[in-house]
């Protein structure tokens, strides 16, 4: 476990040992865990500029407010789009690229609740915003962070630590029951970003876990939120992650040499190691490996993780989940 008194020591050095002006984008920032990792990284920065993308124009409004007062001294851009559609995802993507020569940080957290509607690309909706919009942008915006002269990193929050079983007959999930779609869900994920981190091993990508944090996220509707509501009443105090904690935690993720790229120069791998804390073993069970999937305490999955990783690997459910993704990219928006 990385203790938080250590996460706090680490990220109080971001301002002096990484260089000003790091250039991050925050997806699904506008409320919830992305909005409070946001706020921490503005906080801790020196003189970044930061995009974070949302719905809520009032709300983009606003959180640009706040973090002008949390460090005055960044930029604060919002970007408002609906990034369920992938067509949308690429619309952001290319006016990044026109305003931007680097980035250092692509973190993202949009997500829903909702298991039922699909949007108009004919995706299920809660696997657009999870999986597939995260997807695009991460390979969207891979050459702008190769760019970067310094960290390069790539942040998503969803169950890392929690992958679970593929069926390889239905890699796209739809037969998949719902005490299984976590697990499913989170394979696709860590195995489409081992893919694409062998083409840029000067990159570092992280899966997360952020544990049980009380956000807009729970809002449901009718007699299932009054259910939802009330269990969580009385559980929440014993379960429930400090969302501050929580985006100091993932402010450590974005930054701690702790999970540094593949191949690259320790100077491009973020805040030096602090308290004697060691480098995470990546996905693949080999120490700074450049891909991981870690707990809600910054730790790597364990070997049980480990081994179901790889004999996902060892039945070719990597290949055909980018195949799957790939396939769907195509049919979605023609490249």
């Amino acid at each position: 476990m990385v203790q938080l008194s250590t996460v706090k020591s680490s990220n109080a050095l971001i301002a002096c040992s990484l260089p000003p002006k790091l250039v991050a984008v925050f997806v699904g920032a506008t409320s919830g865990i992305g909005e409070t990792s946001l706020k921490q990284f503005a906080k801790h920065a020196c003189q970044p500029r930061i995009y974070f993308v949302g719905r809520s124009q009032q709300a983009g409004d606003r959180i640009a407010k706040e973090c002008k007062s949390l460090n005055p001294e960044g930029e604060y851009i919002f970007v408002k789009a609906d990034v369920s559609l992938l067509n949308n995802v690429d619309e952001v993507c290319e006016d990044l690229k026109k305003k931007e020569s680097h980035i250092n940080v692509v973190f993202q957290s949009q997500g829903t609740l909702d298991l039922t509607s699909e949007t108009s690309e004919n995706l299920n909706l809660l696997l657009a915003l999870s999986y597939y919009s995260r997807m695009r942008f991460i390979i969207n915006l891979l050459p702008l962070v190769r760019q970067a002269s310094s960290l390069r990193r790539v942040v998503t929050v969803m169950a890392g630590s929690k992958e679970g079983p593929i069926d390889p007959n239905d890699v796209a999930g739809k037969k998949v029951g719902p005490l299984s779609a976590r697990g499913h869900l989170c394979s696709m994920m860590t195995l489409c970003m081992e893919t694409i981190a062998e083409t840029v091993p000067e990159v570092s990508f992280i899966h997360d876990y952020p544990g049980a944090v009380d956000t807009p996220l729970w809002t449901m509707k009718g007699v299932l939120r009054v259910i939802v509501r009330g269990v969580l009443a009385a559980l929440g105090p014993f379960i429930f992650v400090d969302i501050v904690e929580t985006g100091e935690r993932h402010v450590f993720l974005a930054t701690s040499s702790k999970y540094p790229s593949k191949e690259s120069e320790d100077t491009l791998n973020g805040v030096p190691l602090v308290d004697g804390i060691g480098t995470a073993r990546g996905t693949d069970g080999q120490i700074g490996s450049g891909v991981y999937t870690v707990d809600s305490t910054g730790e790597s999955g364990n070997r049980k993780v480990q081994k179901l990783l790889t004999g996902l690997r060892e039945k070719g459910i990597k290949e055909k989940v980018w195949q799957h993704t790939q396939s769907e990219f195509k049919r979605i928006t023609g490249k």
